[in-house]
């Protein structure tokens, strides 16, 4: 028994130190960008304040030398409000990249595990901290003469996705759309994009030997479809492993993610990696 107990410890150890072992992914996917043009996205999803290893300033040291246009992070920020400032402390590192685009921030179910008081308050603090926040919003950039829309759909697990109000006014693009849960993907067939970024399944969290766990959370999961870059009728998806953890703060057979994404031109080739 007391084997059994010595076993279990030194698992969970191995498993919370997991958690700080961070990977940056990098992924090249082919736009309807002008050849030679390039847009340069940092990804982040699932932070969990209340489960997050890594600091503000190692998330800075990790991505002070990347050329970033545009961070975008996809759900699942916090659940309470008393984590509020200080998540702020690590979009005050994110500001110290020099990103000409903005950072864009939608919300995950985690998020609407505030009171609807505490998240209004959490989206002025983004606000005033100088995000954008999309609740089935848009809003559209200039990338040279290309017309960028940035289309931010709330929460699909929760029913908060709006399709058409998160479309509504945008012109002739490329569409790069921010949701937290990728099973949005699947309502989508007849909804233009031409990326899409989401999180929402930790990559399993637990993943040994197979995400069991996870068929709760939709067709996607079932599929085991749960991270990484998958497309959906030839429209290219992503689903980040997330930085942070929910339950309790372990990780087996994943690990915690930020990924840099960079859109090019339709003649460049399309490229994933992990370094």
């Amino acid at each position: 028994m007391i084997v059994f107990a010595a076993i279990f410890l030194l698992a969970l150890f191995f498993a919370h130190r997991n958690t700080f072992d961070v990977a940056v992914k990098t992924v090249e996917v082919e736009v309807h960008l002008p050849f030679g043009k390039e847009l340069n996205i940092l990804h982040l999803s699932d932070m969990h304040m209340e489960n997050l290893s890594i600091t503000s300033e190692a998330l800075y040291d990790k991505i002070k030398d990347l050329k970033i246009d545009l961070i975008a992070l996809t759900g699942d920020q916090l659940e309470r409000e008393r984590n509020i400032q200080p998540f702020m402390e690590y979009i005050e590192a994110l500001k110290r990249i020099h990103v000409p685009y903005g950072i864009y921030v939608v919300f995950g179910n985690h998020d609407y595990l505030l009171r609807k008081s505490s998240l209004d308050f959490f989206r002025k603090t983004l606000e005033s901290h100088g995000c954008i926040v999309m609740q089935n919003e848009n809003k559209t950039l200039h990338v040279g003469d290309t017309v960028v829309n940035i289309i931010g759909i709330d929460d699909f697990s929760t029913r908060r996705s709006d399709f058409t109000r998160s479309y509504k006014g945008i012109n002739e693009g490329v569409n790069l759309v921010l949701t937290h849960d990728p099973n949005a993907v699947l309502e989508m067939n007849e909804t233009p994009f031409d990326y899409l970024l989401s999180g929402h399944f930790h990559g399993g969290q637990i993943h040994w030997p197979k995400p069991y766990h996870l068929v709760k959370m939709g067709k996607l999961a079932r599929m085991n479809i749960i991270k990484g870059l998958h497309y959906q009728n030839g429209k290219p998806f992503y689903i980040s492993e997330g930085l942070g953890q929910t339950g309790i703060n372990i990780r087996t057979g994943c690990r915690p993610e930020i990924t840099f994404h960079t859109l090019k031109g339709k003649e460049n080739k399309q490229v994933a990696q992990v370094s």
